[in-house]
């Protein structure tokens, strides 16, 4: 047995258990009981959207309703400022403590977000019927405060199950909030079933639909393009490497499910502007607040056009932050490894470069499809938003990258036993 793999999983289960716990704490000010009620008038839009990638925090109005939503939007937009700024692309070129620089720069940037949206909550709030028992400035602070701190215990925990647990903790988190609301979902399913609001070919339907959704992302995350290389003899430390051939493998989707997540996120960012530049020029929101958020609700136009739009921007930009042709290009040189057929330099660049762009624009349609298909379906058939294409994404992404990471710690533990 794996000790080591064992103490991790024990870490990383305590970790998601104690995410759990603070899912379930509301928030101070606030009747629980209200929210929920007009979160249940409002279901199936926007607040459902964020509810799911909340783990069911919004739905309860919880100390940890931001989630990782602040974080989430904060480190690609400080990736794309280092992308298009050159100074902090120079001092990203620096090793670890240049890194460290621009994780605080996420971190700064988190704190602003975290605490505007968790204001613009708090106005929201205010602003519908009686959720909060004593509006005012001291429940706005106390809101800003405690949301805000929520996410940076989850920033925290998430970078704990990184280090001394087992897979990536931002993704387990949005896995557990994920799974945690599943049942709950297939019960509504049934219920909705049996009052005939949805039909027997759509019940018996959605089985088989699900699986062909998972089977195809899993096909496609697994999918590579291979590059043939050809590397020179060299010497590597004490041993001389014999000529030989090998392969660059770039993902089909390098995006993963950053490009859906982020899509989501700076909508919920959109929205929260909103209710707070109307707070500034009425000075208290209608009491209809909600209704607007109909525009933007699963299987809209606007909302369907807004998903494809922002899945292929952001999954572009993504690649390009990713991979540099140059800089692969410049390695290949430096080792002595080319591309047959393709002169070393600019040209394996350019070469590396159309590929990346054929593959980029292949994930894109990709990841529009795997959003766009079960939100019409959702539409049409009248089913739960939890049935969503982002939430299997994460879902098969977060087991897929599990899976690789036991694998690994059990080659190193074989590895181990045979050199004694």
């Amino acid at each position: 047995m794996n000790s080591e793999l064992m103490r991790r999983a024990a870490i990383t289960l305590g970790a998601l258990l104690v995410y759990r716990i603070g899912i379930h704490l509301p928030l101070p000010g606030i009747d629980p009981a209200a929210w929920e009620f007009l979160f249940r008038s409002q279901e199936g839009g926007i607040l459902s959207f964020a509810n799911i990638f909340a783990g069911g925090g919004v739905k309860r109005m919880a100390i940890l309703a931001l989630n990782l939503v602040p974080y989430l939007t904060a480190a690609p937009l400080v990736q794309l400022f280092v992308l298009f700024w050159p100074r902090l692309r120079a001092i990203g070129e620096h090793g670890d403590r240049a890194r460290r620089k621009i994780q605080l720069c996420t971190l700064g940037l988190t704190l602003l977000l975290a605490a505007f949206q968790a204001y613009g909550i708090a106005i929201g709030l205010e602003g519908v019927g009686h959720v909060v028992s004593n509006p005012g400035l001291f429940f706005r602070i106390t809101t800003v405060v405690t949301l805000t701190g929520g996410t940076f215990f989850l920033v925290w925990l998430s970078e704990f199950i990184t280090v001394r647990g087992i897979g990536n903790g931002l993704a387990l988190i949005l896995f557990a909030g994920i799974v945690a609301e599943g049942p709950a979902a297939v019960v509504g399913t049934f219920q909705l079933y049996r009052e005939g609001y949805i039909s027997d070919s759509v019940i018996f339907g959605l089985g088989p639909l699900m699986v062909v959704l998972v089977a195809s992302i899993v096909f496609i995350e697994l999918a590579r393009r291979h590059v043939p290389v050809e590397y020179q003899a060299r010497q590597v430390g004490d041993r001389m490497v014999e000529k030989g051939m090998s392969t660059l493998a770039f993902k089909l989707n390098s995006a993963g499910a950053i490009a859906l997540v982020f899509a989501g996120q700076l909508l919920s960012l959109l929205i929260v502007l909103g209710f707070v530049v109307q707070w500034l020029l009425i000075g208290r929101q209608d009491p209809e607040w909600l209704s607007w958020l109909g525009l933007f609700a699963a299987g809209r136009p606007g909302h369907m056009v807004y998903v494809a739009i922002a899945v292929v921007v952001i999954s572009l930009l993504y690649v390009a932050l990713l991979i540099d042709p140059d800089q692969v290009a410049e390695k290949l040189k430096r080792y002595g490894s080319v591309i047959p057929g393709i002169e070393p330099g600019q040209a394996t660049a350019v070469y590396i470069d159309s590929i990346l762009t054929r593959t980029a624009i292949l994930g894109c349609a990709y990841l529009a499809a795997v959003v766009l298909v079960p939100e019409a379906l959702i539409t049409y058939a009248q089913l739960p938003f939890y049935f969503g294409g982002a939430s299997a994404l994460i879902l098969v992404c977060t087991v897929l990258d599990l899976q690789a990471q036991v694998r690994g710690y059990n080659l190193i533990t074989i590895s181990r036993e045979r050199q004694r």
